[in-house]
C-alpha cells in the first residue's frame, strides 16, 4: 500500500506549514530519509526527509501552499505500485457494516453539552485526534462546550492571533478554513486585505471602539491629520496603490515565505518596543592577539575554528550576569526575568536575490567554555545555512547578537528580536589609528563599534551603558585559562 507523506509538526505551537520547494518530482526514486521537500513555518525553514524508500507518487500539495499539520502532501509508492494506485486506494470504499460511515476525528464538530463523551475510534492519527479531543473538552470550567466561533480563537496559531490583534480583528468574525473552522494565516490575511479594500464599511469584523470618554488612559490616541500611517504587513497592503506607474519597467516578484516572516516580525517589533540604540568602541587588540596565537592549536584540539564570536558571547554572558534586566521580557505591566542565558546568533542565509535571516539559539550559554561556545556557534551556523535546524533550536532565545561587521558594516542599529528586550550589534573588526599609552602616543589598534538596541520601556540608558561597559572591559582584558597569553 502507498505510504502517506504528511506535513510534520515542527514544534508544539506550530499548527501549519508552507510547502516551499519539492526536491523530487512525481515518478522519482527516493530513499528512506532522503530529503523530499522544504517547508517554512512560523519558527524555522527545514528540509523534510522521505518516510520510506520507493517512488514519489501523486503530489497533493503544490509549492507555495500552506496546509495544516498532518495533511497528506504526497504518497510514496512501493515496488510494483503505479502512480494511480494511491488514488485508487483512496477511492475504493472500505468494507463496513450498513449505515452511515463514522465521521473522521479531524472533521468532528463539537458535541452538544448534554452528549456523552464519544468512545474514541481505534488508532486515529495523532494530530487530528488531539485536535478533536481539544474541541470536545475545551470549556470555560463549568462544563460548557464552546461554540465553533470560539474555537477559532482558541485553536489559532500565535502568529494568527498577533495579526488579528495588530489589525483590531475579532477572530470569531473570520470564517476559518482550517481544522474544525480554525482560522489559518491565509484566512486572517485575506480578511485583512478585504477590510483594506472596503474602507467604506468601518467596523466590519473589527473590535468595537469604545467612546472616547470610556477609553482607558493608556490607550493609544487616534491618528491626527498628517501623522504617519500605522505600518501594515505586506499582505495587508495587497489592495494598496502599486508603487509604480503604468508603463514603468518593473518586475514584480512575490516575497519568499522567509521574507514575509522577517517583514512581519520586524514591523511588529518596531510597534511593540520603544527602540533606543547606544554605541561603544571596543579595543579588540587583546582578543585579536589571543586568537592569532592560539587558532592553529585550538583547531587541532577542538576541530573547529576560533573566531571572534565565542569571545563576544562570553563577554555578553558576563554583562547579563551583572545586569539581568537585559535578559528579560515584558509581559503586560510585568517584567519576566529569565534565569537561563540563551543567546541567539543571527545567521544570514543566501537566497536567490539577497539574503534571508534566521536566529538559532545557544542554550544556557553561561554554562559553556570558550571551546563549547566555539563548537555551538559553528554547528548552529552551518546547520542554519543547510536548513538542518530543528524548531527547538530557533526559539527560546533571551538575548540576541547580530554581526553585520562580517559584511564590512561599520555599525548598525538592529531591531529587537521579540519578546526580548535587547540585541547586540557587532561592527567590522579592523585596525585603526588610535591615541594610546600614558604619553598620548599614536598607535595602531584593532577596534570595533558595538551597538546595543534596547527596549526603553524597561531598560534605561544608564543601565544599557553599564551593561556595555562590562562587555567592553571583558573584551579589552580578556583572560581564559585554555588560551596561551
Amino acid at each position: 500500500m502507498p505510504i502517506d507523506v504528511i506535513m510534520p509538526q515542527m514544534g508544539e505551537s506550530i499548527a501549519e506549514g508552507t510547502l516551499t520547494v519539492w526536491l523530487k518530482k512525481e515518478g522519482d526514486r527516493v530513499e528512506r530519509d532522503e530529503n523530499l521537500f522544504e517547508i517554512s513555518t512560523d519558527k524555522v525553514d527545514a528540509e523534510i526527509p522521505s518516510p520510506a524508500a520507493g517512488t514519489l507518487g501523486k503530489i497533493l500539495v503544490q509549492e507555495g501552499e500552506t496546509v495544516e499539520v498532518g495533511t497528506v502532501v504526497a504518497h510514496i509508492l512501493g515496488e510494483g505500485e503505479v502512480a494511480g494506485t494511491a488514488a485508487a486506494a483512496e477511492a475504493e470504499p472500505e468494507p463496513a457494516a450498513p449505515g452511515p460511515p463514522e465521521p473522521r476525528p479531524a472533521a468532528a464538530e463539537p458535541a452538544p453539552a448534554e452528549a456523552h463523551e464519544p468512545v474514541p475510534p481505534p488508532a486515529p492519527p495523532p494530530e487530528p485526534a488531539r485536535a478533536a479531543a481539544a474541541e470536545k473538552t475545551a470549556g470555560d470550567g463549568d462544563g460548557r462546550i464552546p461554540s465553533k466561533a470560539e474555537l477559532r480563537g482558541q485553536r489559532s496559531s500565535p502568529l494568527v492571533r498577533n495579526i488579528a490583534t495588530e489589525h483590531g480583528i475579532e477572530l470569531e468574525s473570520v470564517e476559518g478554513t482550517g481544522l474544525s473552522g480554525r482560522v489559518t494565516k491565509r484566512d486572517i490575511l485575506a480578511h485583512v486585505a478585504e477590510l483594506e479594500r472596503a474602507p467604506s464599511t468601518p467596523g466590519v469584523g473589527r473590535r468595537e471602539e469604545k467612546p472616547r470618554q470610556e477609553m482607558a488612559p493608556a490607550a493609544p490616541a487616534q491618528a491626527q491629520p498628517g501623522a504617519p500611517a500605522k505600518p501594515t504587513s505586506p499582505a495587508a497592503q495587497a489592495g494598496a496603490t502599486p508603487p509604480f506607474a503604468e508603463g514603468d519597467q518593473v518586475e514584480v516578484v512575490p516575497m519568499s515565505v522567509m521574507r514575509q516572516r522577517i517583514a512581519e516580525h520586524m514591523t511588529a517589533s518596531r510597534r511593540t518596543s520603544a527602540h533606543v540604540t547606544s554605541f561603544f568602541e571596543v579595543d579588540m587588540s587583546r582578543v585579536a592577539g589571543l586568537r592569532e596565537r592560539n587558532k592553529t592549536r585550538f583547531q587541532e584540539d577542538s576541530g573547529v575554528k576560533l573566531t571572534y564570536m565565542p569571545f563576544i558571547i562570553g563577554a555578553l554572558v558576563a554583562g547579563v550576569k551583572e545586569w539581568p534586566i537585559l535578559n528579560a521580557s515584558v509581559w503586560d505591566d510585568k517584567i519576566v526575568f529569565k534565569r537561563d542565558i540563551n543567546v541567539g546568533i543571527a545567521v544570514a542565509i543566501p537566497q536567490e536575490r539577497g539574503f534571508g535571516l534566521i536566529v538559532p539559539v545557544i542554550r544556557q550559554a553561561d554554562g559553556l567554555s570558550l571551546v563549547g561556545l566555539a563548537r555551538a556557534t559553528n554547528d548552529l551556523a552551518e546547520r542554519a545555512r543547510t536548513k538542518k535546524l530543528s524548531p527547538e533550536e530557533v526559539h527560546g532565545g533571551t538575548i540576541t547578537i547580530t554581526n553585520p561587521g562580517v559584511f564590512g558594516s561599520l555599525a548598525g542599529t538592529p531591531i529587537i528580536n521579540q519578546p526580548q528586550v535587547a540585541i547586540l550589534g557587532v561592527g567590522a573588526i579592523e585596525k585603526r589609528v588610535k591615541v594610546v599609552g600614558p604619553g598620548d602616543a599614536i598607535g595602531v589598534r584593532t577596534c570595533a563599534y558595538f551597538s546595543i538596541s534596547y527596549d526603553h520601556r524597561v531598560v534605561d540608558g544608564a543601565t544599557a551603558d553599564h551593561f556595555m561597559g562590562v562587555i567592553k572591559d571583558k573584551l579589552e582584558n580578556f583572560t581564559d585559562p585554555s588560551l596561551k597569553a
